[in-house]
């Protein structure tokens, strides 16, 4: 059983920050590519940010700039740091993550739970 769980979200301010964070936890040899998307009301679900097991990192370019996503490999958490928010980035944030099952050693997918972030203008 693989657990994904978030915390972070909330009501912030437009021009404040926030910072997400997402534990995986289960029967897992490790973790490949770590991600959070985001679904607005309305809306398809759109890739926030993902970073690889080796630090490489990829950006929605709507938050280049505002945006960082880093993990911490030991915790198997990654993090979305998010400065300079707007009201657009109003949506439900979800953490993904593709895990190496212990074992098996399959490739799986997983996803949080997802938690809200609303930014007032």
């Amino acid at each position: 059983q693989v657990q994904l769980v978030e915390s972070g979200g909330g009501l912030v301010q437009a021009g404040g920050s926030l910072r997400l964070s997402c534990v995986v936890s289960g029967t897992i040899f490790g973790v490949n590519v770590m991600g959070w998307y985001r679904q607005a009301p309305g809306r398809q679900r759109e890739l926030v940010a993902d970073i690889t097991s080796t630090g490489t990192t990829n950006y929605l370019d709507s938050v280049k700039g505002r945006f960082t996503i880093s993990r911490d490999n030991a915790k198997n958490t990654v993090y979305l740091q998010m400065n300079s928010l707007k009201p657009e980035d109003t949506a439900v944030y979800y953490c993904n993550a593709v895990v190496l099952m212990r074992g098996t050693l399959d490739l799986r997918s997983y996803w949080g739970q997802g938690t809200q972030v609303t930014v007032s203008s």
